[in-house]
């Protein structure tokens, strides 16, 4: 569309302006001859400035754990679904199922060199025990960076069950099997989030802070007593007998725990019970 009458075009239109007759101007003022200003050139709107900021922790230890999933991807040939734990005993662990890996690692293994990383490849995607022995040696060297004591957001621990009142489960075992030579606290662990399991630990020993968690699927009417006293006899011999390692691997229960674990009077009952009731626990 056009602003000028059909046939003339802008430069006649300006020209038809300019030679119409122009009443004479007066000035005051001397004319000079001054070079006028540059017409102002048009100017690209700067770029707002950039807020930079150093990476939280959190974002810093972020890009480290995608770092590390991709070099362990890239050694194993497969997906790494990478958990990034601050756990206090268990360092590694982890689920092989489909085409992809599922590890949890304590954040130690961010600073892992080379052959510590190969290693954890070697140990939880392929499947090759003597590739503990590095490992091991690796945490050894890292124990400074496990932490020592509970957060204060961790679960406080409660004996009062619905059911059972472990304090008094633990007291009485403490000084039947023991003699009162276990020193720890217990508790029922926090109750899981419902969704179909495999398996259940009943029970866990936690070295550092001397502390016992039972699942709460044992506080149940129809859970017997002497089944619930023997998770925790097996908890309070972890004191006595620690994991040990062992051609690469971590032996959680060594022969001398087993040994003592049979002395427990209702072991083979408490062995059968579970059996049976498997998946009633695992329905939780």
């Amino acid at each position: 569309m056009s602003l000028f009458p059909r046939g003339l075009s802008a430069a006649s239109r300006a020209s038809e302006v300019s030679s119409e007759p122009r009443a004479p101007q007066m000035s005051t003022q001397p004319v000079s001859e001054q070079p006028r200003p540059p017409p102002p050139r048009h100017r690209v709107p700067e770029e707002a400035p950039r807020m930079l900021h150093a990476p939280t922790p959190r974002e810093e230890m972020w890009t480290r754990a995608e770092s590390l999933a991709w070099r362990l991807s890239a050694e194993l040939g497969m997906p790494v679904r990478l958990a990034v734990t601050d756990n206090r005993s268990t360092m590694v662990s982890f689920r092989r199922g489909g085409n992809a890996l599922q590890l949890r690692l304590h954040h130690m293994f961010l600073d892992a060199p080379e052959p510590v990383v190969r290693a954890v490849a070697d140990y939880a995607g392929r499947g090759h025990r003597t590739a503990g022995v590095l490992l091991d040696e690796y945490i050894r060297g890292q124990q400074p960076r496990i932490r020592q004591v509970r957060r204060e957001t961790d679960a406080d621990l409660n004996p009062r069950g619905r059911c059972f009142d472990l304090l008094a489960l633990y007291n009485n075992v403490n000084t039947t099997f023991f003699e009162d030579l276990i020193q720890a606290r217990i508790g029922w662990g926090r109750m899981p989030p419902r969704r179909r399991r495999k398996s259940i630990r009943l029970g866990v020993y936690d070295h550092q802070t001397r502390e016992i968690r039972i699942h709460p699927a044992l506080d149940r009417p129809e859970v017997p007593a002497f089944f619930v006293e023997f998770i925790v006899f097996h908890e309070m011999l972890h004191q006595l007998f620690p994991s040990t390692g062992r051609g690469g691997r971590r032996v959680h229960h060594p022969r001398a725990f087993r040994e003592r674990e049979r002395t427990y009077p209702h072991y083979a009952a408490a062995l059968r019970w579970e059996r049976e009731n498997l998946g009633v626990l695992l329905r939780g």
